[in-house]
């Protein structure tokens, strides 16, 4: 199999000269499992950490991280690239870009100011007309107001509702009702005892499963729930090991992600900002549909899109994985997540997700303890399950790739690509069974 890898350069400290090509086995094969050979520079290029292809063109993008602009280049052989058009900017620290279905547009993310950029592409897949999107808010900013408590419990009640009334104010009575499946009752007033309240949690269906209930329960996104901003349940419950301590202020947005979904809509992750953001697009770009606040402070990175129709979200400060899902009236909501490891250490960060080609796993790369978590897909995608915790072989994992045979990952402070078996059956992956030096790497992308 050929594939691109794109690295950090010399604006960046590194020392890569551009997007480079190489192969794993035999280069016209789809099995990924032989050994690693790097075939040469296809075209030099300032930092191209992030590639996308062009869904019906011989064409490549590069989110030139260090310049913060994008690159279009076409391919002229087997292994080379040349540029096509002019580069484009797309704010400080584009660090990822993604193109329309319809080959129309793409999207770009920038970290380092938080700059959504859509890009207007031509017939030959040239760059043209770029358009910013509307800037994030940082939903965690203002106190809200308190809530009208009337009708906004029901037995159908989620995560996404009760996150809701809890951003909103909502006393203990309220929120236990809320886990507990049912509305308040005369029995259980604004002035309940903790015992009462801790009565009616354990009447639930086990909601500290969920790490936004977790979340709330130990004093997190309350929104002026309790005096000083704390739930009026925190630390009532033990719910075992530690919340990971959220970034310092003052919150700046980062966008990270882009992942278009069916319908026209595309989602962005604002991983500063703590938002899973929805968009639709127009004669002006995209517009801003609708947003999902995450937990503060777990800082949304990646995301995958399942054959089900669920999106999945990576969270790089708390390790978490998130499960979105969209309603009959076309708006996400949060419905369920999970840890991505059991045994992650405190300083680990996480960076790329990505499935298997079936669907069956999910694969969560961890920079600190540099392992990939593996966890299985349960449900109809609604629910996940964790499996296994593997040695990634490498420092630092920023990106991975799994394809039919192999897992194929870039460490960034090794210097080099290592390829990892997976097993069919379980999903999870082996040992390293070949490497492959290369400065910084930063990126892996299939040739199609």
């Amino acid at each position: 199999m050929r594939f691109w890898i794109g690295a950090r350069g010399a604006d960046m400290g590194s020392e890569a000269r551009g997007i480079m090509a190489a192969t794993a086995g035999d280069a016209a094969s789809p099995l990924a499992g032989g050994p690693l050979a790097l075939t040469g520079d296809a075209v030099p290029a300032l930092s191209p950490t992030w590639l996308a292809a062009h869904p019906s063109l011989d064409v490549v993008y590069a989110a030139l991280e260090g310049e913060g602009r994008v690159a279009a280049f076409r391919r002229t052989g087997e292994a080379t690239l040349a540029p096509l058009g002019a580069t484009v900017d797309a704010g400080e620290t584009t660090c990822h870009v993604t193109v329309a279905p319809d080959g129309s547009h793409l999207i770009a993310a920038a970290w380092g100011d938080g700059v959504v950029t859509h890009v207007a592409l031509d017939a030959a897949g040239r760059l043209g007309a770029r358009t910013e999107a509307e800037p994030a808010e940082d939903p965690y900013d203002a106190p809200r107001p308190a809530p009208d408590a009337t009708g906004l419990l029901d037995e159908q009640g989620g995560v996404a509702e009760l996150r809701d009334l809890v951003d909103r104010g909502a006393d203990a009575s309220q929120l236990a009702a809320m886990l507990a499946g049912s509305t308040p009752t005369p029995a259980i007033g604004a002035d309940a005892g903790l015992d009462e309240v801790l009565a009616i949690l354990g009447q639930s269906k086990n909601p500290f499963d969920d790490p936004a209930v977790r979340d709330i329960l130990r004093g997190g996104p309350s929104g002026g729930a309790a005096e000083g901003g704390a739930s009026p349940l925190a630390g009532a419950v033990d719910l075992g090991g530690s919340a990971p301590a959220a970034p310092a202020d003052p919150r700046t947005p980062r966008a990270h992600c882009s992942v278009f979904l069916p319908r026209g809509l595309v989602a962005t992750t604002d991983l500063g900002f703590d938002l899973v953001r929805f968009w639709r697009s127009s004669s002006r770009g995209i517009v801003l549909d609708h947003e999902v606040a995450l937990p503060r402070g777990a800082g949304p990175r990646h995301l995958a899109l399942h054959p089900s129709g669920h999106l999945y979200v990576v969270t790089e400060h708390t390790c978490e994985v998130f499960v979105l899902a969209a309603g009959p009236d076309g708006r996400w909501a949060l419905r369920s997540g999970v840890a991505a490891a059991p045994g992650s250490l405190p300083t680990d960060t996480a960076a790329e997700l990505t499935r298997s080609r079936d669907g069956q796993f999910l694969y969560a790369g961890l920079r600190g303890s540099d392992t990939i978590a593996v966890l299985r897909v349960r449900g109809a995608g609604e629910r996940l399950e964790q499996v296994a915790l593997v040695d990634s072989g490498i420092r630092k994992p920023r990106h991975h790739v799994v394809l039919r045979d192999a897992l194929l990952v870039a460490g960034q402070d090794s210097d080099e690509v290592a390829s990892l078996s997976v097993d069919q059956r379980t999903g999870v992956p082996g040992r390293v069974r070949h490497r492959l030096a290369v400065p910084s790497p930063q990126h892996i992308l299939p040739v199609r």
